[in-house]
């Protein structure tokens, strides 16, 4: 007889681990500072699960940023094209709650963090990796040990799977590892080995023009363009409507707190971009507005290097930073902008409405995670968004 863990929290259940011939690990939860190397063969997770046993074809979609937009668009493209199609994952809903729903021709697009892929054995039929950059440092020993985990994306494919990556990325492309998948390269030059690119502002699949990179969209940004690239070439890969698809993504509102316009107030507009965590997602944003005249930024310190995103705020437009704890606080006499310290979110909007130039925007987008200040990024977000719509 087979004996399983169902495990809830790592560490309650670390000193027995020995006793079980299957640790199923709950989602979110992680074994971060625990010495689990010896039971990492047993571990396993209902992701897993679904991928080993259940004969569905599989998307799987992983990224430091991106992720929830991406998925969450190519399951409304595959819905609005007829196909039966259903979003889990990591975007809130675990693949045993849905498991009735599942049929044959149901098609499941998978949003895969590091933590589900840390220990997985087993890959989707296509597999997306959008971009890695430094992240979730205070569990992972390195920065490359976080890339590799991201990797177990496509590292079990088979012959007639495929694998779709950003082949810009410096990360990606020091760990990438060989695959059975057919590799579908995304670049925003034409290199010789992409087969997705963008040249004169048209992006190309396999030399065929399918998009004009200059159409008006609801989704701003080059960051977002990419993720688009993606989806593009997974609606070639199925065969789907392009010009379908291409409507779709146009019409695609931002999702809550993704650079998400709380709404225009005394002549400026607010936005909430909570879900930046990382320097990089800051920096985008920042680039994808281009009119940002007050940035808030600050959260959890992770171990990050913040040397990119203080040279970036120099240099560019942004005339008001309002630093929070920790991060911000800590960057803050190394930015030769007018900087603003503030302990709560109150400070940070009251602050804000006193600064913001009319005309212009004003960003929360912290490039730190918001735990130990706040449950999550999603109740950073919308606490600032209730202050934004209430403090006159």
């Amino acid at each position: 007889m087979i004996k399983i863990s169902y495990v809830i929290h790592g560490e309650e259940y670390l000193d027995h681990l020995e006793e079980y011939d299957v640790i199923i690990k709950a989602p979110g939860i992680s074994f971060a500072g625990m010495d689990i190397e010896e039971y990492a063969h047993k571990i396993t997770s209902q992701l897993e699960l679904l991928l080993e046993f259940f004969d569905i074809f599989t998307i799987g979609v992983t990224g430091t940023k991106g992720k929830s937009t991406t998925s969450t668009l190519i399951n409304k493209i595959l819905q609005e094209q007829g196909k039966k199609s259903i979003l889990l994952g990591n975007i809130g809903v675990p693949v045993f709650d849905s498991i009735e729903e599942l049929t044959k021709d149901t098609i499941i697009v998978l949003e895969m963090s590091s933590h589900q892929l840390e220990y997985m054995k087993s890959s989707p039929n296509i597999a997306i990796l959008l971009n890695i950059f430094p992240d979730h440092l205070d569990y992972y020993n390195s920065y490359e040990d976080y890339a590799k985990a991201k990797c177990n994306i496509y590292k079990h494919q088979k012959e007639t799977d495929y694998f779709l990556y950003n082949s810009d990325n410096e990360m990606i492309q020091k760990v990438l590892k060989p695959t059975k998948g057919k590799l579908y390269p995304v670049s925003f030059t034409e290199r010789e080995e992409s087969k997705i690119y963008i040249k004169d502002n048209t992006v190309f699949i396999e030399d065929k023009s399918v998009y004009d990179a200059q159409e008006p969209r609801k989704l701003v940004g080059d960051y977002i363009l990419n993720n688009m690239m993606f989806i593009l070439g997974v609606s070639e890969i199925l065969g789907l409507d392009l010009k379908k698809t291409v409507h779709t993504m146009r019409e695609f509102e931002p999702l809550r707190h993704r650079l998400q316009l709380v709404g225009n107030y005394n002549g400026v507009s607010y936005y909430d971009n909570s879900i930046a965590t990382i320097p990089k997602a800051t920096i985008e944003a920042v680039k994808a507005l281009g009119n940002v005249d007050t940035l808030i930024i600050g959260g959890m310190d992770r171990g990050i290097d913040y040397a990119e995103l203080i040279e970036f705020i120099n240099q560019s437009e942004v005339n008001h930073i309002i630093c929070m704890p920790k991060t911000g606080h800590d960057i803050a006499s190394q930015i030769e902008k007018k900087t603003y310290l503030v302990n709560t979110m109150e400070e940070v909007v009251v602050t804000a409405k006193q600064v913001t130039q009319k005309g212009k925007s004003c960003l929360l987008s912290p490039a730190a995670a918001s735990y130990g200040f706040f449950k999550n990024f999603e109740e950073k977000g919308d606490i600032y968004q209730e202050l934004v719509k209430t403090i006159s």
